[in-house]
């Protein structure tokens, strides 16, 4: 290319009211596998050139300028006045030496940066004025035909459907929205084209026939319609994008040593990162920003959301959220992870074990029908079914902090704030509001504090026999 990428400034339209979507938030903040739909193209924008996109917003769609400040500039289309004035308020705030202008629409999230890499090379190649996609697709109905010469080859204008004639209605080439602009004949014509007179709005599709007065030439690609150039106008056509790019990205993952029982009924994220020989049953949802590795089997029902989980780890039906598991964990089925949860190598967690805010050292056992929030438990320490954390006095939260080997009865109450020392213990049905030393035992309701029995002590019972 005689030109580098430095020269392209890519133009994002996202300044539509999405009507269709019947949504309060603007359509291209709207979802695909966890992420924003416009975010897919700046990515897509920045891949073929390094300038920083400039997306064109209303006062409907304002909201995106918080959630991409960091990736893009923006210019304001004060009025929904068409697809040439919005280009036209970018054009305002563009830097003067952008030798080419890449249009977008920010509602086309699967967008190839291939496709647009080749419709640059093309432009440059010809010195045209522009260069546009065609899309030959078997459903042109409400799209805007692409006319050609007789022999087929030069475009001649691109004409919408309600003011095609019955001939140009058979065409079945459809214009895919997406252009690139010498810079500098866009900036000189822009302010030329004239309003429709049908809507009153202002479309860059014009721009062809300007083109054509002024002797220059307009390039395009014909591609068959794979889906990727779609727009997306409502939530069913959005439901059918998601549906393609998570079929992607599940092939990806496979394709990189992750097994999927059905990819059909597993739900990844796009930001989500999987090592190999990850097995994914059916019904997994992982989002955000959420980690697994190697050799970690993550069973049917899970739902894991930004948590880092580590190597040969078995995930079963349980919710994981914002939070870490080291390696060689075992959790569920039933289990909860609340945020900032830590659990350490080799612990197990049961049926309706639940975690909030805590760390579990390394060989906890919390088998089941237990919560512990607000605390850290020491090593191999023993939790046992219907323990609870009490950590919250109805106005403040307290820290339980438990020490290693800790043998904790079933139906244990820890009043925080409370600390239980190595080797200690607690009987059943035990409610602790003390603190209890190594080694020593807690038993009774308030529990009281002893020694425990040794092996060989007489028990209380043997004086009554």
């Amino acid at each position: 290319m005689s030109e580098s990428p430095e020269s392209v400034l890519p133009v994002v339209l996202a300044a539509g009211l999405g009507t269709r979507m019947k949504s309060s938030k603007p359509k291209v903040l709207h979802e695909l596998c966890g992420r924003p739909m416009l975010s897919y193209v700046l990515d897509a924008a920045e891949e073929v050139g390094h300038r920083r996109p400039l997306v064109v917003y209303s006062p409907h769609t304002a909201a995106i300028t918080e959630v991409f400040a960091d990736r893009a500039d923006f210019a304001l289309q004060e009025a929904p006045l068409g697809t040439a004035d919005a280009v036209k308020a970018a054009l305002a705030l563009a830097p003067a030496d952008a030798g080419e202008i890449l249009v977008l629409s920010g509602d086309v999230p699967l967008v190839d940066p291939d496709l647009l890499a080749e419709l640059i090379d093309l432009r440059r190649a010809r010195g045209a004025a522009m260069a546009l996609v065609g899309v030959h697709t078997l459903d042109p109905e409400g799209l805007g035909r692409v006319v050609r010469s007789d022999d087929g080859g030069q475009v001649l204008r691109i004409v919408e459907q309600k003011d095609a004639t019955p001939d140009e209605l058979e065409i079945d080439e459809i214009n895919a929205g997406v252009y690139v602009f010498d810079g500098p004949w866009l900036r000189g014509r822009i302010g030329d084209v004239q309003a429709s007179p049908v809507s009153g709005e202002f479309y860059l599709p014009a721009l062809v026939v300007l083109a054509r007065e002024d002797r220059r030439p307009i390039v395009s690609l014909e591609v068959e319609d794979d889906g990727t150039l779609a727009g997306i106008n409502d939530r069913a056509q959005l439901a059918e994008a998601e549906l393609d790019l998570r079929m992607a990205i599940n092939e990806a993952h496979m394709m990189a040593g992750v097994t999927m029982i059905d990819p059909s009924q597993t739900y990844v994220d796009a930001s989500v990162e999987l090592a190999s020989d990850v097995t994914l049953e059916p019904n997994v949802i992982l989002r955000g920003s959420t980690r697994i590795g190697e050799g970690t089997r993550i069973g049917a029902g899970s739902q894991i959301i930004d948590t880092v989980v580590g190597r040969n780890c078995f995930i079963w039906a349980s919710v994981l959220e914002c939070s870490e598991v080291e390696d060689e964990v075992q959790i569920g089925p039933f289990s909860h992870l609340r945020p900032k949860s830590s659990i350490g190598r080799s612990a197990k967690l049961g049926n309706f074990a639940e975690v909030k805010a805590s760390r579990l050292e390394p060989g906890v056992q919390q088998h089941h029908f237990s919560y512990i929030g607000d605390a850290v438990l020491g090593e191999k320490t023993n939790v046992g079914a219907g323990t609870v954390t009490c950590n919250y006095d109805g106005v403040r939260k307290h820290k339980t902090k438990v020490g290693k080997r800790v043998f904790l009865g079933s139906d244990t109450m820890l009043v925080a704030p409370v600390e239980l020392g190595d080797d200690s213990r607690t009987g059943a049905g035990s409610v602790v509001t003390r603190d209890v030393p190594d080694g020593m035992l807690a038993v009774g309701v308030p529990a009281r504090v002893r020694k425990p029995r040794q092996p060989g002590d007489e028990s209380p019972l043997d004086k009554t026999q």
